[in-house]
């Protein structure tokens, strides 16, 4: 779900940069962020951090914090750039920690926050900031995924606007009404490059398989994915149900589009496509995701992430910093932006306690299924290239007369090579 954090470059300082040599008694924090986006209602992300850092400077003078923000599909790899030169960022806000984390370039959690913050953490998202059990990734904002549905096209079709699909047969029978009165895209399957890993482990959820096990291996060629693939081929595409363009050639953000137009009937989706329906005046539904027999019990959840590096020191400084960055009105500000989720049960509870009709109450059921999500395995190592190797290959799953078990043990066998450190094969 990686389109809405999409965004165009910004770059500027919020105070005047450079180090703190000279006998400074002020300290310069260098920050990185991802830009989550330039719409006309939330501004930028570059406008938060420079309204957050005014404030914390208030009350700490001594502390400059000079922000940098950069494209979202940019800033990893920007970020790594900035450490292999030595000149990494005191913090960043990005997509990707295990590699830093071991190679021993980041401060863990417990070092720069206190036992009461570190514990407001919502459970799952501690967790998936984790890598051999030591949080090294802090939350910064998150997103879940649910079934998005047209009401209106749903109506027109015959079908309850009050009743979404439960099941793959339940969501079979509705596509299929869609399409019988001209829905041009009954159900979008973004399994475009940059949107395929997380459209295919929503689905690998729902059938009841997965990406990984409990310990942590990949498990990419399960029979329970083998399934999902076969069946979302044969019932889905092969009958023209996901619309004219191929699945393996459709962007989320397109499919994000074509729902805000009223020409896709279902979608799995995520908080951000909410204010882009608001827009198109598309009258819509969220539902937990479809699952083979019964509502999917888990769903993906994805995260930006805060890390420290600890090549500048600033140990302190970088502590008292995001002591404030997560205190529960912070953390609130950034995600009712963005129709992002708060990554704190505080400031869960207070958005949930908002009054009736505000965006509390219809974000409320992605904040309920937040602490059972599934989120990719960003603690590996491994986990940059595999997500690389799942984006460039699931998609040929739903290609007619695919092979899918067979696309799925290869894609099996590069995994396991990239978690063993091997060179994964083309």
């Amino acid at each position: 779900m990686t389109a809405g954090l999409t965004g165009a470059v910004g770059l500027s300082a919020t105070a005047c940069g450079g180090d703190d040599s000279g006998g400074s008694s002020e300290t310069v924090l260098k920050l990185v962020a991802a830009e989550a986006g330039e719409a006309s209602d939330t501004g930028s992300t570059q406008r938060y951090w420079n309204e957050l850092v005014a404030d914390f400077r208030l009350e700490h003078p001594e502390i400059i914090i000079d922000v940098t923000t950069l494209r979202w599909q940019d800033a990893n790899a920007e970020v790594a750039r900035m450490v292999a030169e030595g000149d990494a960022p005191d913090i960043a806000q990005i997509g990707a920690f295990a590699d830093f984390a071991s190679a021993g370039e980041l401060y863990q959690a417990d070092e720069l926050l206190p036992i009461s913050q570190l514990a407001d953490f919502i459970p799952s998202l501690a967790i998936a900031g984790e890598m051999r059990r030591v949080q090294y990734g802090m939350p910064f904002a998150a997103r879940i995924g649910r079934l998005f549905y047209n009401k209106d096209l749903f109506e027109d079709a015959g079908l309850d606007p009050d009743v979404p699909p439960e099941t793959w047969e339940e969501l079979l029978e509705a596509a299929t009404a869609l399409r019988t009165t001209g829905v041009a895209v009954p159900f979008a399957l973004p399994f475009g490059h940059d949107d395929a890993a997380g459209e295919a482990l929503m689905w690998m959820l729902a059938g009841g398989g997965g990406l990984t096990d409990n310990t942590g291996g990949y498990t990419l060629n399960s029979p329970m994915n083998a399934s999902t693939f076969n069946w979302l081929r044969d019932e889905l595409v092969t009958p023209g149900l996901t619309g004219d363009r191929p699945p393996g050639s459709t962007t989320r953000q397109q499919a994000y589009s074509g729902f805000a137009e009223g020409t896709v009937g279902m979608l799995f989706a995520d908080p951000v496509l909410m204010r882009q329906s608001d827009r198109g005046g598309v009258s819509y539904g969220t539902a937990d995701l479809p699952g083979f027999a019964a509502p999917s019990t888990s769903t993906l959840g994805e995260a930006s992430w805060l890390m420290a590096f600890n090549q500048r020191g600033h140990r302190e400084a970088i502590g008292t910093f995001l002591k404030y960055v997560f205190t529960a009105e912070n953390v609130n500000t950034f995600a009712e932006r963005w129709e992002l989720l708060p990554v704190t049960t505080p400031a869960s509870q207070a958005m949930q306690d908002q009054e009736e009709g505000r965006q509390g109450e219809r974000l409320t059921p992605f904040l309920d299924a937040l602490p059972t999500a599934t989120f990719f395995p960003v603690g590996k190592v491994s986990w940059s290239r595999v997500s690389t190797l799942v984006a460039q290959g699931i998609g040929a799953t739903l290609e007619p007369s695919s092979n899918v078990p067979g696309i799925l043990a290869d894609l099996q066998e590069q995994a396991e090579a990239a978690d063993l450190g091997e060179q994964p094969t083309s």
